[in-house]
């Protein structure tokens, strides 16, 4: 269960889908009706709103590695910008618990009796970049974890889906494709060129519910040294319930470490 939670939080950093398709500069006119390509993009799919106050999501997770495959049930509560809760069992017996608030990240596990309390400081430290609240909240809600409007995209059409690739030359490549239809996320990919590391994260497909667009699961594949593969299969999905959020770590638990 460790392993889960610490690949969970790393991947939420890094999302990525390769293009097959090389991108070849355009002379300046046709630049201009790229960029504007994309600009209708961005507006178009922000205007898919996801308002709600709280979301319950009841899924199943798979978590693969060189060493190991684990099945679990996943508990997922949202109380948007403000909290996320995740409960994981295992055949109903609950084994780890993880609450995420915009200033704290922590986590227990009772397979090894451990825990990891700390704020995105030294989880930004240890990945090597910024990670906050907002970026896992919009990763389980089919959302590009970074704000769109704030970054240069060159657009195109690519395996009859809208794509957006980051425009400039940099350490990190990011890269995102939409439905054609609705304009909801169908796949985020980021790559750190110099750490040798990229996650692509994958929405099979999206649901309507109380007019709001939500995934019904999310794939995340990260590479870095092994490759580490996360399902998550939505199963059940209800807003605006009254949800309580309990979490204490147990007594006993040793603390993990991050320098």
């Amino acid at each position: 269960m460790k392993n889960f939670f610490a690949f969970l939080i790393i991947a939420l950093v890094f999302v990525s889908c390769k293009t097959k398709k090389t991108v070849i500069e355009q002379p300046v006119a046709k630049e201009v009706v790229v960029d504007n390509m994309a600009k209708d993009i961005i507006e178009k799919h922000y205007e898919n709103k996801v308002d709600f106050q709280t979301v319950s999501i009841r899924s199943a997770a798979d978590y693969e590695d060189q060493k190991q495959t684990i099945s679990i049930g996943a508990d997922i509560r949202i109380k948007k910008d403000e909290v996320i809760w995740i409960n994981l069992k295992f055949f109903g017996i609950p084994m780890a618990k993880a609450l995420i608030t915009p200033s704290r990240v922590s986590y227990y596990e009772k397979t090894n009796n451990t825990y990891f309390d700390g704020n995105y400081s030294i989880l930004t430290k240890m990945i090597g970049t910024d990670l906050d609240f907002q970026k896992v909240q919009n990763l389980l809600l089919g959302r590009p974890i970074d704000d769109l409007t704030k970054e240069v995209f060159i657009a195109e059409i690519v395996a009859n889906l809208f794509q957006l690739k980051s425009k400039k030359h940099a350490d990190i490549e990011k890269l995102f494709r939409f439905e054609t239809a609705n304009y909801l996320l169908k796949e985020q990919f980021i790559n750190q060129i110099s750490k040798n590391r990229n996650v692509l994260v994958t929405y099979p497909s999206f649901t309507n519910q109380d007019n709001i667009f939500l995934p019904t699961g999310v794939s995340i594949i990260a590479n870095q040294q092994n490759q580490v593969k996360i399902n998550v299969a939505y199963k059940k999905i209800t807003f605006n319930e009254s949800l309580s959020f309990p979490y204490s770590i147990p007594e006993g638990y040793s603390q993990i470490k991050i320098d």
